[in-house]
């Protein structure tokens, strides 16, 4: 039939086309079939169970067990888009049940239910039920094929984003029942600019339009109508009655943005494209992974690794990855009491929970941020119950059986609960934390492009940035440790030579980590030390080194405020109090990354 995945050969049969479904389904017996994406991969958590009804039935000719994967067969194109599992049951060739979810229970007892049927029907002690059919293609043709999408590209422009309006724009464009599908903050590229404002090219004042757009921070939005605004258009057809009042959501409809935006008055600080054929090329260019991302359901969740499991984090974070995770952050971190207990709090009123407290501050736990489809509940699938006791058939392969180590009955791993928790979590343990970052002059275009797909690819955000011709007090304040040194007039008359692009980066762990990427000042030896770092890559010499950053917080909101205003300035004060208190009032231990000692102080 079809060919099996390495491993399984004995569990389960992998069927990836519709003509090997259709072999499939001249299966006799029982087939179970767990139905999944691509993407996300089929059950693990419940192959355990599988191997054990297999084993334990032993009727390898009325029970079989497939996994089959929806976006390559036709007759499963309702099961796409969806992140939940699904298993179907198949009685000789015709789908007889489904069950929504990795509910073992549920699944064990339909899968023994029907074999016992089985057995009785081919003894003759029962005649076959008339199961209803469960529709598969055609439970989609009952419903009403949704309108399809229209999208808007929008430009918030850099002087909007410098007067902080850009959140102000975006919470009246979501107000006015549009849906933001994809945004970015980023610096246009003068090709990205001529391109989108191509109708306006041939005016005597574009030059100037063109250098105010790539100099500075630009928000690009990609817009699509709201499920009402969608639903109004469907129901417009239908006469209301003259005695009726307008509802609050016609009062809310607006068909174009743009006109909106007029309305609001705040149309020249946004630029729209609703063609069709330019949303198209726009979305590919500033949004290529849009197509490909719409759908799955990406999120971010925390895990921790308690203190007993630390000793084998390299075995669980291999796990991780082979489970598709992305590791966002890390840290490692001593827990204060009241830390512990947030994340204990599910073994609040076990008689063991103040040992468990002493146990998760004693030394250090390893935190990390997960990013994946459906993060948080495939997170919460692998680690299984929350304690040794609760382990049993359905949870043999769980982490919290295959590390289960330590004097108390837990889960070594902890996750968030829900989306909601992790937002907490990751905000607490992780807090946002700011940086200043240079692109020097003598970087090309073309290498400043990369250099700022780097900082992106490396999970900042670029929150402020513009492009200037740095003034000596400008300088000043950024080299404020090295003005007495003899090089330090061969700084002023590097930065002199053409315009920076000066940067606000925000990240947890900003600082350190914006200088691990920088690398060592020195390109020849961020080459031999560090041969991905930016330096390494781009920088010329010493002093043509192509970036320079930050080299502690405390420097960072006096540099920002002489740059980017005072209320950029006052932004950054209270993050700095903030992370000097933590300094002071917790033990929370380092990042796990280091960086080599700097020299940045003694040179550029």
């Amino acid at each position: 039939m079809a060919s099996k995945k390495r491993g399984e050969v004995q569990l389960q049969t992998v069927i990836n086309s519709q003509s090997l479904w259709e072999e499939m389904l001249q299966n006799k017996g029982l087939t179970v079939i767990d139905v999944y994406q691509a993407w996300c991969g089929p059950c693990k958590a419940m192959q355990p169970l599988f191997r054990k009804l297999k084993n334990e039935i032993n009727e390898e000719e009325i029970l079989h067990f497939v996994v089959a994967e929806v976006d390559n067969i036709v007759t499963l194109q309702s099961f796409r888009d969806k992140c939940e599992p699904v298993f179907l049951f198949s009685v000789n060739g015709k789908v007889i049940a489904k069950i929504q979810g990795a509910n073992a229970p549920l699944v064990s007892k339909k899968i023994i239910t029907l074999i016992h049927e089985e057995k009785k029907i081919a003894a003759g002690e029962m005649l076959r039920p008339e199961y209803p059919d469960i529709l598969l293609i055609e439970l989609e043709k009952g419903r009403k094929k949704p309108a399809s999408e229209t999208y808007n590209i929008a430009i918030i422009k850099p002087d909007a984003v410098l007067k902080t309006k850009s959140q102000e724009i975006k919470e009246k464009i979501t107000a006015a029942g549009f849906v933001i599908e994809a945004e970015d903050r980023t610096m246009l590229t003068e090709e990205q600019v001529m391109d989108f404002y191509s109708q306006i090219a041939d005016q005597p004042d574009f030059e100037e339009f063109l250098s105010f757009m790539t100099t500075g921070l630009s928000y690009v939005l990609l817009i699509a109508k709201g499920k009402e605004q969608r639903h109004m258009e469907e129901s417009e057809l239908e006469p209301r009655r003259p005695s009726e009042p307008p509802t609050e959501s016609e009062d809310k409809k607006w068909d174009s943005l743009q006109e909106y935006l007029e309305e609001q008055h705040i149309s020249h600080f946004c630029d729209v494209e609703d063609d069709e054929a330019n949303v198209t090329k726009f979305t590919d260019v500033f949004f290529p992974d849009f197509k490909i991302l719409k759908g799955k359901k990406l999120q971010k969740t925390m895990a921790l690794l308690r203190p007993d499991l630390l000793e084998k984090r390299d075995d669980v974070l291999n796990i991780i990855k082979t489970e598709g995770f992305k590791i966002l952050m890390e840290r490692q971190i001593v827990l204060s009491e009241e830390e512990a207990k947030m994340l204990c709090e599910e073994y609040e009123k076990e008689n063991y929970f103040e040992k468990l407290i002493e146990n998760m501050m004693r030394s250090p736990s390893l935190a990390l941020v997960l990013v994946r489809e459906n993060c948080v509940e495939h997170w919460k699938e692998l680690l299984g119950p929350r304690t040794v006791e609760e382990i049993n058939q359905y949870y043999a392969e769980s982490l919290c059986a295959q590390f289960a180590m330590g004097s108390l009955p837990i889960n070594q791993l902890y996750g968030s609960d829900s989306t909601k928790v992790a937002e907490r979590d990751i905000q607490y343990f992780f807090p946002p934390e700011n940086t200043f970052a240079m692109i020097k002059p003598h970087v090309t275009q073309g290498q400043r492009g990369e250099i700022l797909k780097l900082i992106k690819e490396a999970g900042f955000e670029l929150t402020q940035a513009k492009d200037m011709f740095l003034t000596p007090e400008h300088v000043e304040k950024i080299y404020f440790q090295i003005i007495k040194k003899d090089f330090y007039k061969d700084i002023l008359r590097l930065l002199s030579e053409g315009p920076s692009l000066v940067m606000v980066l925000t990240r947890w762990n900003a600082v350190a980590d914006w200088r691990r990427l920088m690398g060592p000042v020195d390109p020849e030896e961020a080459q031999l030390l560090s041969p991905n770092s930016i330096r390494a890559r781009f920088g010329i010499n010493i002093l043509e080194n192509a970036v320079h950053g930050a080299t502690n917080h405390y420097s960072v909101a006096d540099i920002i405020r002489a740059l980017f205003g005072e209320d950029a300035g006052e932004q950054e004060d209270q993050r700095t109090e903030k992370a000097s208190l933590e300094d002071v009032t917790n033990t929370v231990g380092q990042a796990t990354a280091h960086t080599h000692p700097s020299t940045e102080t003694s040179k550029t």
